[in-house]
């Protein structure tokens, strides 16, 4: 028995290979409480670091917490979504995928099973980040429906990022070859309006920071949240969220066939 294509597996089996390889990932996840640790414990220090020490330096025209928060989240999400690269180089290498050939399961679970993982580890982390947030003062005005809304934009920049690090993990040989292959993912939201707004940056780096991807996504975030406007940043961020997934599982796919058929 082999891999099997998604197409010619019975459409019956697919939610029980998803579930069973993401079930894998996260129980690896929890087997390496060095690893979890430093994912919920980072973005905790970066938002006590960035508002106790640095925030009262910085002029936002508003409270600092409020406004650093949601940076905080997509910074914690983008981090903890790029070790999906590690993940799956860490799979290539070591043999797992050789084993997964062996059992009759979708070809797709593989993948699928990485972002799925990626997505619930980091809203655990997006919880805890607005939780010591809320101990620390956050008092965002958003109603029920705006919670979900900036819940969904959340999640589906993670996918996003953990789609294309799905394809970065494929492409890189071995595990320092994916970590080193997603730093720019992890610069990004430093260089976005997530800690300052782009307006107080020099000329040359501020048409980066207001039109790189990150940062319309942290706008619609902020402005669910505490009412700041969102404008057209709402449509501009899922525009950037749904063309990362796309690029990334198309690339991610094409790179696993590519791999698993020698």
């Amino acid at each position: 028995m082999t891999l099997t294509d998604t197409f010619t597996r019975p459409v019956g089996y697919l939610p029980r290979d998803y579930a069973a390889v993401t079930g894998r990932n996260l129980r690896r996840m929890l087997r390496s409480p060095d690893a979890l640790l430093m994912g919920l414990a980072l973005p905790v220090l970066l938002l006590v670091l960035f508002v106790y020490v640095f925030g009262g330096a910085i002029d936002t025209g508003t409270d600092y917490l409020n406004y650093v928060v949601p940076g905080i989240v997509l910074l914690s999400a983008s981090f903890g979504a790029a070790q999906t690269a590690v993940a799956v180089a860490s799979d290539m290498q070591r043999g797992i995928v050789d084993r997964f050939r062996s059992m009759p399961i979708a070809r797709s679970a593989v993948l699928t099973g990485h972002v799925v993982a990626s997505l619930v580890r980091n809203l655990a982390s997006t919880a805890v980040v607005f939780a010591v947030a809320a101990l620390m003062g956050f008092r965002p005005d958003a109603a029920l429906v705006e919670w979900v809304a900036a819940v969904g934009i959340i999640t589906l920049f993670v996918l996003a990022i953990s789609a294309v690090s799905a394809a970065l993990g494929m492409l890189a040989g071995n595990e320092e070859a994916a970590s080193g292959f997603t730093f720019f993912l992890l610069f990004l939201p430093y260089v976005s309006s997530a800690f300052v707004p782009p307006d107080t940056m020099p000329a040359w780096l501020r048409g980066f920071a207001e039109h790189q991807p990150v940062t319309p996504v942290i706008e619609t975030v902020r402005g669910l949240l505490t009412g700041t406007p969102v404008g057209n940043s709402a449509v501009i961020a899922v525009g950037w969220c749904v063309a990362f997934i796309a690029v990334g599982l198309v690339a991610a796919t094409a790179l696993f066939r590519r791999r698993t058929a020698r």
